[in-house]
């Protein structure tokens, strides 16, 4: 007789009924070979013996090896593996490998690697300097626990938890219509909204509906790198276009629209991602003059916009006369928490219409619950307050971080105040290379970027995104104070 007691463990401390974990272990060791087809099992009383339990425990765990066609009972003789499997070859009585551990055997397209950080990797208590991040202990976490307590409770709201429309929840997209008319000057209706699953969903959806292999898209240069990994991905070919204090330089984007067969720009005109420069005024009037002259598609990213300190912030290009060519999208993941996604799409009705059902290729809806306790709070107006509040705390520490930066450090790195957003461009003298410096903050106490990320697809620009509406006033002081001990020990 096989050593059943060996072959097969019970795990008490599982939700898993015991019965089962024993039908499962049989099924196992039939399919890896051991118990070949045919094979009389052992009585139940003899297995019940050797494995400590009662014997009704074993006949239940046989019952459902019939149930699963894994065995047969044979009158007067037991339970028997059934015949009509495959042969298979046994393997050793070793504990089963995972079918997982190796492989695949078939083709699969791979994804272009960005070495991003890894803040979650960190030891506890680390300083961390992320992207430009909000600050979690100051989100209106309670405000928003405390909504979707109260939409679960209500009587019929089990009746919206199905399925709905994949353009997002109504009472959301009537929300966020007046929301971006009072805050960005857009005239639209509900049927020009999409709610998504954070920015990047938007990005990728808009994408994926406008390029084909080998069409070109122009991005700035440096970019939004996964936005560019994106665009790449579905096959595009990217015209690079510098960007300097005032933006992408319109001037080459007018001349590569009449050069080449450009089938979309993307920009980031308000704080642009990773250099936070705002596109000045005029370039943007004569960038809606190339939009509609070309009849260009647009992908505007307008991801922080709500965060403004020195003036009231420049209005997107969606607010101008673009002819219907401008896709806005933006996003309310930083202010409530990275985990919370929810972004927005503002685009003509036809063009969402067929997002809607690209969009059900990939993900059937939004996130119901998530869309009604934002609706709720945009209506209460606990997210104007929440903006208010933090945009006053975000400029202090920028603030802060500025006057850090031109004490301790110095000519040793270069740096312009941004006009609003969560993070400083900083760019390191070349005398401090960031792989290098990174490692030794990190010994220090310090997660930061490499600044490898934000050179993708052109030369490296030992810089990096210092995100400062994340730490207080003490933490943003330490950590500078880590750097300022580097740089010198250079």
């Amino acid at each position: 007789m096989l050593p059943y007691k060996t072959l097969i463990t019970i795990d008490r401390e599982a939700r898993q009924p015991v019965y089962q974990q024993i039908a499962n272990r049989f099924a196992s060791l039939i399919r890896e070979g051991v118990l070949k087809p045919g094979l009389l099992l052992p009585g139940s009383r003899v297995l019940a013996l050797q494995l400590g339990l009662h014997r009704k425990t074993i006949v239940a765990a046989y019952d459902e090896l019939v149930s699963q066609d894994w065995a047969t009972a044979i009158p007067r003789k037991g339970m028997m593996v059934a015949t009509n499997l495959p042969d298979i070859k046994p393997r050793s009585f070793q504990a089963p490998v995972s079918p997982y551990g190796y492989g695949p055997t078939f083709s699969f397209n791979s994804i272009p690697f960005v070495v991003t950080s890894r803040h979650d990797l960190a030891p506890a208590g680390q300083l961390i300097i992320n992207d430009g991040f909000a600050d979690m202990r100051e989100a209106p976490l309670e405000a928003w626990l405390k909504e979707s307590r109260a939409l679960v409770r209500r009587p019929r709201y089990h009746q919206r938890l199905t399925y709905g429309s994949a353009m997002g929840s109504p009472h959301l997209r009537l929300q966020l219509a007046r929301y971006l008319t009072h805050t960005r000057g857009l005239t639209l209706s509900t049927d020009n909204l999409m709610t998504t699953r954070g920015a990047q969903m938007a990005i990728y959806l808009t994408a994926a509906l406008i390029l084909k292999k080998g069409d070109y898209v122009i991005v700035g240069s440096p970019n939004y790198f996964y936005a560019d990994l994106c665009f790449e991905q579905l096959g595009a070919r990217l015209l690079l276009v510098p960007v300097d204090a005032d933006g992408i330089d319109v001037e080459a984007v007018g001349q590569l629209c009449r050069t080449h067969k450009v089938k979309m720009l993307y920009v980031i005109p308000h704080h642009h991602h990773p250099t936070t420069v705002t596109l000045s005024a005029e370039r943007r009037m004569r960038l809606l003059d190339i939009i509609r002259t070309h009849r260009l598609a647009v992908l505007e990213d307008d991801y922080d916009y709500d965060y403004h300190y020195s003036s009231a912030p420049i209005l997107p290009l969606a607010a101008g006369d673009h002819g219907g060519n401008v896709i806005y999208i933006g996003s309310f993941t930083k202010l409530l928490g990275l985990s919370i996604r929810s972004g927005f799409l503002v685009a003509p009705a036809p063009f969402l219409d067929e997002m809607a059902r690209l969009r059900k290729l990939m993900d059937l809806q939004g996130d119901n619950l998530s869309d009604e306790t934002l609706a709720a709070l945009l209506g209460d107006g606990t997210i104007d307050r929440h903006l208010k509040k933090s945009n006053k705390l975000y400029h202090e520490r920028r603030d802060h971080l500025s006057q850090l930066l031109q004490s301790r450090l110095g000519d040793r790195v270069q740096f312009t105040e941004p006009t609003g957003g969560m993070a400083t461009w900083l760019t390191f003298h070349r005398r401090y290379p960031l792989a290098q410096v990174a490692v030794k903050a990190a010994s220090m106490g310090l997660s930061m970027s490499n600044g490898e990320q934000y050179g993708y697809g052109t030369k490296p620009l030992n810089a990096i995104r210092f995100g400062f509406a994340s730490l207080n006033n003490r933490e943003l002081t330490k950590a500078v104070g880590i750097l300022e001990k580097i740089l010198k020990s250079e």
